[in-house]
C-alpha cells in the first residue's frame, strides 16, 4: 500500500491547504460548511497530518463533530453537528437516506446518453485498499443517477450525480465503470482522464434534508469552481 495524496494515512505528508472552510449555515445545532479540495476531513494516522476540516471548525466551535466525510480531494458540502443530540440525529438521518445528496463531476469523454442510472455492487480491493472495486458476489448495493448538463471545450462532460447509496468510492468507481472517469481522479482513472486536471474534479454541490429541531427544510447548494 503505497502512500500518496490519496492515501495521507501511510508516510505521505499532506501539504498544507491554503483556502479556508466556507459556513454557508449556522445554528445552535448544526453547521453546513463548504470543504475545500485537498483538506483531510478528519486527521490522518501520521503525526504531521492533524490538519483537517474538523480541527479547524474546532478552533470556533469546540463541541463539533463529524457526522459524515469526504475523501480529501473531492471539495463541498458537509454537516457538523455541534452537540451529542445532534450527531445522533443526524447520523440517523443518513443511516435512513433522509438526506438528498448531489455532486457536480467533470468526467472524460462525451457521455451517449443525457442521463442514466448505474446499479454495480461495490466491494473493498483489499490488497489495493483503500480502493474499491465491483465485486458481484460479495459487493454491497450501490446505485448512482447521472445527469449531463454540458460538454466543456475540451470534450469533455459535465454531469449531475446523485448517489442513492453512500458507498466508498461509490462516485469514482461508477462513473469510470461505464467508461467515463472522472477528471483527476488518483484510482480509476486512466492516464489521459487523470491527466486532464490538477484535481479530482468532484465537488458536493447539494444537501437537502429536514432540520431534526426545527422541523426546517434545508436546501443548501455550492457550485463547483471548476463549473462555468
Amino acid at each position: 500500500m503505497s502512500a500518496s495524496p490519496e492515501n495521507p494515512n501511510a508516510d505521505f505528508i499532506v501539504p498544507y491547504c491554503e483556502e479556508a472552510i466556507g459556513y454557508l449555515h449556522c445554528d445552535d445545532d448544526l453547521l453546513i460548511i463548504n470543504k475545500p479540495a485537498g483538506l483531510l476531513s478528519v486527521p490522518g494516522r501520521h503525526p504531521d497530518n492533524k490538519d483537517c476540516l474538523i480541527s479547524r471548525v474546532a478552533e470556533v466551535y469546540p463541541d463539533a463533530t463529524i457526522v459524515h466525510r469526504l475523501d480529501m480531494s473531492t471539495s463541498g458540502l458537509m454537516i457538523i453537528a455541534l452537540h451529542k443530540d445532534s450527531h445522533r440525529a443526524l447520523s440517523r438521518l443518513f443511516q435512513d437516506r433522509k438526506i438528498e445528496k448531489e455532486y457536480q463531476a467533470i468526467v472524460y469523454g462525451e457521455l451517449a446518453s443525457i442521463e442514466g442510472f448505474i446499479d454495480l455492487p461495490l466491494a473493498c480491493d483489499w490488497p489495493n485498499r483503500p480502493r474499491q472495486e465491483l465485486n458481484f458476489v460479495y459487493g454491497k448495493k450501490a446505485q448512482t443517477h447521472y445527469l449531463r448538463q454540458g460538454i466543456t471545450e475540451g470534450g469533455h462532460s459535465q454531469i449531475l450525480l446523485t448517489p442513492i447509496t453512500g458507498r466508498s468510492h461509490q462516485l469514482r468507481v461508477h462513473t469510470a465503470s461505464i467508461g467515463h472517469p472522472i477528471l483527476g481522479c488518483e484510482f480509476y482513472a486512466h492516464p489521459a482522464a487523470k491527466a486532464a486536471a490538477g484535481r479530482l474534479l468532484l465537488h458536493a454541490s447539494r444537501l437537502c434534508f429536514t432540520h431534526p429541531y426545527t422541523g426546517e427544510i434545508l436546501d443548501i447548494q455550492h457550485s463547483a469552481e471548476f463549473i462555468n
